[in-house]
């Protein structure tokens, strides 16, 4: 089977629609046509079913379909890969961090060796709360710093950034700022934000539904940056639990934190679209991951 024949046939089995396979190739319907009946007398059999009404693949064609996916989407990565090794580390790398706190202590230093090691590779840094993980998918970013789990199909998982151990925010002279720590078992006490947008798994293992003794925890405002919810925590409308590094990127006056009991420490990991993959991407997971494990270099390296 020719590549071509292969990249028809894959687009009309996903569009079941001779006219629009033939517009999305800029090919004439009757060349769609030909190559099927090709293909088809090639293998032996029937690959698509067409009516008046309807296109649909018969149990052969899908069966090509899905053993010809994965073949394309490697071919298309050699592709990508090599392309990139032609043209070194270079262009834009988009960094997203839902909030700096995500990060850990040794992003900066990473991200300016980085810098350092391929001046041609431009690499911006955002805070976007909530951390969408649809905008790798998009092509906004290409890089994001995200809490774990992080269990989206499509998106391949790097280095750990962050272990964090887990705080709770209170507004100064709340009674378990006076008592000097808090459980999971006291937000059922009080009320947390409400999602917001942040992804569900990262939600729900952040901000559980009920304490361990199964009583409700009640959910407040939502909030659209990470810095609102100072203000929710100063005005006592919330507690909120997050982790001890929270404290050095954002402050309020009339919020302090005391450590929470009761679950496990926060990890933060690298998360990418596999499939917007490239060379920029892989040469940074590739440095993060070796100076995680050598944390002196950041301060060595370039």
């Amino acid at each position: 089977m020719e590549l071509r024949e292969a990249e028809i046939f894959l687009v009309l089995a996903e569009e079941l629609h001779f006219g629009r396979t033939a517009e999305r190739l800029y090919l004439t319907q009757p060349r769609v046509s030909q190559t099927l009946r090709t293909l088809e007398e090639r293998i032996g059999g029937r690959l698509v079913e067409r009516t008046t009404r309807r296109v649909r693949l018969t149990p052969l064609g899908e069966r090509l379909r899905d053993e010809l996916i994965p073949a394309q989407e490697q071919f298309r990565r050699a592709i990508r890969i090599t392309t990139d090794l032609a043209k070194g580390v270079s262009g834009v790398l988009r960094i997203c961090l839902p909030t700096y706190s995500m990060a850990g202590p040794s992003f900066t230093g990473i991200v300016r060796t980085f810098k350092n090691r391929y001046p041609d590779c431009q690499v911006t840094v955002t805070e976007d709360f909530p951390g969408d993980l649809a905008l790798l998918r998009k092509g906004t970013y290409d890089l994001m710093c995200h809490r774990v789990p992080t269990d989206e199909p499509g998106l391949s998982v790097g280095p750990i950034m962050s272990v964090d151990d887990r705080i709770l925010l209170v507004h100064t002279g709340h009674p378990l700022a006076e008592r000097g720590h808090a459980t999971v078992e006291d937000l059922a006490d009080y009320a947390v934000i409400s999602r917001s947008g942040i992804p569900k798994p990262t939600y729900d293992e952040s901000y559980p539904a009920t304490t361990p003794s199964g009583r409700p925890i009640r959910r407040g405002p939502e909030i659209t940056m990470s810095s609102d919810v100072l203000q929710l925590v100063a005005r006592g409308e919330v507690v909120h639990p997050t982790v001890a590094p929270f404290m050095d990127y954002y402050r309020h006056p009339d919020v302090t934190q005391v450590p929470l009991y009761g679950q496990p420490p926060v990890k933060s990991v690298l998360v990418w679209a596999t499939a917007r993959e490239n060379a920029a991407i892989r040469a940074f997971t590739a440095m993060a991951t070796d100076l995680l494990e050598h944390p002196a270099d950041t301060t060595t390296s370039g």
